[in-house]
């Protein structure tokens, strides 16, 4: 335990009297990892690796390990549920930040396990409010995973004196044309994406955290997700996205390890050593005009995508996964002009969710897609394929991105003495 885990382990957190000192006090969140691994070693959960297939991990409820090389989310097998949230850094004291990761982190393994935080929603200090909301009691993990991430913001000069180790890759995105962005649906200092089976489980998941940075940070925006639109399992069967078309064909597996090393994991080689094992996310919200889209032909609904709408298959072939001949589409097709043969061979691991959020108020649902891509590096990835889908998609008629963030998502937690940013702050 370090030495600032044990500080935080003898002053505790909203510390009871001296006189009835609770388990609270005596742990605060730096003990609460000591808490999961002993219920860990019990067999409280089953658990599931990168890459496992969705079915089964799904019908049992599974774990899946937080701690690794890589951050879990990325390259797991993509659960049915998001809720994302970015956030503001709201202290400027550097030491607070750090003990707030920490406890995130600490938070996070016992959540991902399936366990409540720290004392749990009852049974503490009756005078306290409670460690744990309650609303995931008797659930299953349902295969959380809690991926986090820094923004470009948290870099500026004069914060946390980190504007000299702001990574090269991790850029500001250009407008791009047909871009109307909502300022209060895009940046932030932090990220943390929650990923379940269960939305009850990723909404609990991101409301604990937020209670436990109170006083440091501060929701920015958030969003909550379904169906996913991508997959990483081999096999699985392609997700659909609100127009009806399958989507993500030809994703990253998460059992391809060496399109993970090429497309996806960041090198010390690639000038900042603190994100080796991490990766780089770009998450748009895009909005859907599926009123128009429904009352647009079959015939022109295909041609805009490059596929038919039943099987999935390219312009001239007979199955989904057939190789597509990109010059028998459509120059304005959409799976032409996303195609990595499109773009020197440059790939995205995606990890999309539809959406709906009410109404636009003009009568149409405000529904959509958060997309969310991962890469080794932005420029070389996501600006070029945008900017060529921006240019001439046919499917612009039909979107628009409306929400912008981009994240340097940091290599992943080795251990209980390791922590969300400890390679970037420490």
């Amino acid at each position: 335990m370090s030495d600032e885990t044990a500080e935080s382990a003898a002053t505790g957190h909203g510390g009871p009297s001296r006189a009835a000192p609770s388990r609270r006090a005596l742990l605060g969140w730096g003990g609460a990892g000591l808490a999961l691994g002993a219920a860990a070693a019990g067999g409280a959960v089953a658990a599931v690796r990168d890459g496992d297939g969705a079915g089964p991990a799904s019908d049992t409820g599974a774990a899946v390990p937080f701690h690794g090389p890589h951050q879990a989310g990325i390259a797991t097998a993509v659960q049915d549920r998001l809720h994302f949230a970015a956030f503001d850094v709201t202290t400027e004291d550097r030491a607070e930040l750090v003990r707030l990761l920490k406890d995130w982190t600490r938070a996070a393994e016992r959540l991902t396990a399936g366990h409540p935080v720290g004392e749990g929603a009852y049974g503490g200090l009756a005078e306290a409010p409670p460690d744990d909301t309650g609303e995931a009691l008797g659930l299953k993990p349902s295969r959380l995973t809690l991926t986090f991430g820094v923004g470009p913001s948290l870099f500026a000069k004069d914060r946390f004196g980190l504007d000299e180790r702001r990574p090269a890759a991790l850029v500001d995105l250009p407008k791009f044309p047909g871009d109307h962005l909502d300022p209060a649906r895009g940046g932030g200092d932090l990220c943390v994406q929650a990923c379940a089976d269960d939305p009850q489980v990723a909404v609990h998941a991101i409301r604990n955290l937020a209670r436990i940075g109170f006083g440091k940070v501060a929701v920015r925006w958030s969003q909550l997700g379904f169906g996913k639109t991508s997959s990483t399992t081999p096999g699985a069967q392609t997700p659909r996205n609100l127009f009806g078309f399958k989507d993500g064909t030809s994703n990253i597996a998460g059992t391809d390890t060496a399109a993970l090393s090429r497309h996806v994991w960041a090198a010390e080689q690639d000038g900042a050593a603190w994100m080796a094992g991490g990766s780089y996310l770009v998450a748009r919200r895009i909005s859907m005009r599926i009123e128009t889209w429904d009352r647009t032909s079959l015939q022109e609904q295909e041609d805009v995508f490059g596929r038919d709408k039943g099987e999935g298959a390219a312009v001239g072939r007979a199955r989904e996964h057939d190789r597509p001949r990109l010059e028998a589409m459509l120059p304005t097709s959409h799976v032409r002009l996303a195609h990595p043969d499109s773009h020197h061979g440059a790939r995205l691991l995606r990890r999309g969710y539809s959406f709906t959020d009410g109404t636009d108020g003009l009568g149409r649902l405000d529904a959509g897609l958060f997309f969310l891509a991962y890469q080794r590096d932005i420029r070389a990835a996501f600006i070029p394929v945008q900017q060529s889908l921006a240019r001439s998609d046919a499917l612009n008629e039909y979107i628009q991105h409306v929400g912008s963030a981009v994240f340097a998502i940091p290599p992943g937690v080795r251990d209980t003495d390791d922590w969300w940013g400890r390679t970037l702050i420490s």
